[in-house]
């Protein structure tokens, strides 16, 4: 709660209160402790203090157990004794809900959460995929290819219809962009076929989010808490960490520069930390590290909340300067590496030992150590967490519903988009070039019978020409023979007259076969 402009979290034993400057927020800060030993309570102590201040917020609701921040907590023998040890009822300390929007990228459990698959990138999107080097690197030519030529990534059809272009198509590209291997495409193809059985359909496409949605306030001038429902996206690890990463980088490119401010302009929580930085490649984790490191610069504080301080790579964790640990076991040598590491992590108390105090800390109890006026880490002092406002527990499907559909940007993304993109755009093109292979195909082929319609007509004039000409010489030749064969037959029945009948007859008939023979030779027919 807020307490002289100040943000008290905790008291310790002898009941001096713990406050973290508003200012100091910004530079972030770690939530850890064993399972059961209080860390969500510490989360919503954080997030209505913050909201109080008219701070928005960001929170991942794993267990189902943050959404009840939105309705008054309930009185209890418990709270009555909490109140009373923390001395909150001289505070005016009043059971209140808190503005809240819910989230929830499966659209079931909040509003549909989207983005779009060119806000998301290609090296983000590869962590998703799985993507080993060579396959990120042809993932991210085919981002450059789209871009170039202006094609429009928003949902995975579209980023599937330009790597089914760019298979169909290698020659186009080779010359610029160099050679992508079919069997590498198939491979990316395979993967984001992967992701949209695991929600990818749903999750990339428009309207995505427009950040600025988060960046503000509700009734009273309290921030808004933004919370997504990860109670099923917490089974998809790389897809919760890859989006909850989009989201910070989204943030670190909107907002403006503007140094230190009395209090952060937003505070965004990651839950289950660990998720964020498993199997994470170097490359992806130096980026990381960049965005948390220069998004305070942006006014936004970052806290990560895990099990056990270990799970943050040291360059992130370097980062975080407000620490609230709770209890750990060391049940093994490895664990009790882990707790010493912790408790070495803290300025030390000389009023107590850390690395036995964390392991004897109970449940709403805490070590912490928040930064000072000049960005130093306070003495680390052990505390117990203030209670919440806001009720304990889940809310029901009912009060799930009603906020949904009660909040003012349900209708603003509830209904999904499907515009004009890379999908339509390549549908166009092949079908343009379908098109007009069909039309050069069709000329090719009237051509083609143009030509043997052609070459038939020659044939058939030349045929005609020949026959022409046989007609003529037969015609000829039957005159001819006519004429040939009377001479001859003349000439012969002449001489043969002189042996008298049968003799003029056999000559007329040898003088006819004659004429009829040189006609013959004559024409050679």
């Amino acid at each position: 709660m807020v307490k002289d402009g100040m943000i008290w979290a905790a008291s310790t034993e002898d009941g001096r209160k713990i406050t973290m400057l508003p200012k100091m927020v910004n530079r972030h800060g770690l939530v850890a402790g064993a399972t059961g030993t209080g860390k969500t309570v510490t989360l919503k102590v954080l997030a209505e203090t913050f909201s109080e201040m008219g701070v928005p917020v960001f929170m991942a609701d794993v267990k189902g157990d943050i959404a009840s921040i939105m309705k008054p907590g309930e009185d209890s023998e418990d709270m009555r004794a909490r109140i009373e040890r923390f001395g909150l009822a001289e505070e005016n300390f009043s059971y209140q809900g808190y503005p809240v929007t819910l989230w929830d990228i499966y659209g079931e459990k909040g509003i549909q959460l989207r983005t779009t698959i060119s806000e998301m990138g290609p090296v983000l999107l590869a962590r998703i995929l799985n993507l080993n080097e060579l396959q990120s690197g042809v993932l991210s030519i085919v981002f450059k290819i789209a871009d170039d030529n202006d094609l429009l990534l928003y949902d995975t059809k579209d980023l599937k219809a330009i790597l089914n272009y760019v298979k169909e198509n290698p020659k186009e590209f080779e010359e610029e962009y160099g050679r992508m291997s079919s069997a590498t495409i198939g491979a990316i193809m395979r993967a984001l076929v992967a992701l949209e059985v695991a929600g990818g359909e749903t999750f990339f496409g428009e309207p995505g989010l427009n950040i600025f949605d988060w960046l503000t306030t509700g009734e009273g001038g309290k921030g808004m808490i933004n919370i997504l429902d990860s109670s099923s996206l917490i089974n998809s690890g790389t897809l919760y960490s890859t989006f909850l990463l989009w989201f910070l980088s989204e943030l670190f490119e909107i907002m403006p520069e503007v140094g230190d401010l009395d209090k952060p302009k937003m505070v965004f929580f990651f839950d289950e930390a660990h998720l964020l930085f498993k199997d994470c490649s170097k490359s992806l984790l130096e980026k990381i590290e960049q965005v948390v490191k220069l998004i305070r610069s942006k006014g936004v504080g970052v806290y990560f909340c895990t099990q056990n301080p270990r799970d943050i790579p040291d360059g992130v964790l370097a980062q975080l300067g407000n620490k609230i640990q709770h209890g750990l076991h060391a049940y093994t040598p490895a664990d009790q590496k882990a707790v010493r590491a912790a408790a070495e992590s803290f300025r030390p108390n000389p009023a107590f030992g850390t690395y036995d105090t964390i392991l004897s800390l109970g449940t709403g109890e805490a070590v912490v150590s928040f930064l000072d006026e000049t960005g130093v880490p306070s003495v680390c002092e052990k505390v117990r967490i203030l209670p919440p406002k806001s009720r304990f527990g889940s809310i029901t499907e009912d009060e799930r519903r009603q906020s949904v559909m009660g909040s003012v940007l349900y209708s603003k993304y509830a209904n999904p988009v499907d515009p004009d993109s890379a999908y339509e755009m390549l549908e166009r093109l092949n079908a343009e070039r379908e098109a007009a292979e069909a039309e050069a195909a069709k000329t090719l082929a009237e051509e083609k019978n143009a030509e043997r319609e052609a070459l038939r007509a020659e044939r058939e004039e030349q045929r005609k020409k020949e026959a022409e000409e046989k007609q003529k010489k037969r015609a000829v030749k039957s005159v001819a023979s006519t004429i040939l064969g009377t001479v001859g037959r003349e000439a012969g029945k002449s001489v043969g007259g002189k042996f008298g009948a049968l003799g003029k007859t056999m000559g007329g008939n040898i003088g006819a076969s004659l004429g009829r023979g040189i006609l013959s030779n004559l024409f050679k027919i």
